[in-house]
């Protein structure tokens, strides 16, 4: 799994912290997955409220401090923090930040990390923030996402949900904006694979035809959901899953089960995405 062994450590470490509404988000939290290719450059942890980010990053300075990790606090304003953690000539960074309660599914308890956002909400989040920004991390990680986790498409209506000051085409023109990279630009990320532009550039180009081809094509009514197949047992694309029972899923704050989950309770395994 693409955390590095600080990274592994600090995450361990502040487990006990860890809670429903203080959970890992991010990169780290979606590359924690055994098969992604790219590691985080930091560690990012994600609360309801600003008032609990203040409270966690106190509690997990502390921890770090006991178990001899020296902290530098480089940012300090209400609802974000930014600190260099290092143990040993190993640094990595961590940020505490507030981030709206809204989302689809609740916090998944892990043995190694306490809580993580789930992988449908960090992609949803991921989307949003590629369309916002234009990062070459985020770039590689909708790739990864679409391969893995939802397409492009079904993310862009379900991203709709959380921010509703767009629409789904509104958000699609905006990613329309991004993929213009040149190899330079990927020279500070850590990635397990080489950087192959012209293929991520075809792969991109392909999301974004089947995306709006997708948007064109979902119930206008229910604008702002994911699908989740009981048979599937997962969140689907309801055009191209051969699902015949897909049913809406729609967002709340603290996220909310599918109808039809099949587990209880709401944990992972070790290491699992």
């Amino acid at each position: 799994m693409p955390l590095t062994p600080v990274q592994m450590k600090i995450t361990r470490i502040l487990a006990k912290n860890r809670t429903p509404d203080s959970h890992l988000a991010g990169g780290a939290a979606l590359h924690f997955a055994p098969n992604s290719r790219r590691y985080s450059n930091d560690l990012d942890y994600f609360h309801d409220s600003v008032e609990r980010v203040a409270t966690a990053y106190q509690d997990d300075r502390g921890e770090l401090e006991r178990n001899g990790f020296r902290v530098e606090l480089e940012m300090n304003q209400p609802g974000y923090l930014r600190a260099l953690v290092s143990l040993d000539g190993d640094t990595t960074k961590i940020e505490w930040a507030h981030d709206s309660a809204w989302r689809f599914m609740p916090a998944m308890s892990n043995p190694d990390v306490g809580f993580r956002l789930h992988p449908i909400d960090i992609a949803v989040n991921k989307v949003l923030a590629l369309a916002g920004r234009d990062e070459p991390r985020d770039f590689l990680d909708i790739l990864y996402i679409n391969r893995n986790i939802l397409p492009l498409g079904p993310l862009c209506w379900a991203a709709a949900g959380k921010d509703p000051g767009f629409n789904p085409l509104s958000l699609l023109e905006l990613l329309k904006r991004r993929g213009r990279y040149r190899p330079e630009d990927f020279s500070a990320l850590m990635v397990i694979d080489p950087i192959d532009l012209p293929g991520m550039k075809a792969e991109w180009l392909g999301m974004l035809e089947d995306a709006e081809t997708f948007i064109r094509s979902a119930p206008p009514d229910q604008v702002g959901c994911l699908y989740y197949s009981r048979k599937l047992q997962s969140f689907v694309d309801p055009l191209n899953s051969g699902a015949d029972d897909t049913e809406p899923h729609f967002g709340r704050p603290g996220g909310v089960l599918p109808k039809f989950y099949p587990g209880e309770p709401f944990q992972e395994s070790t290491g699992g995405a």
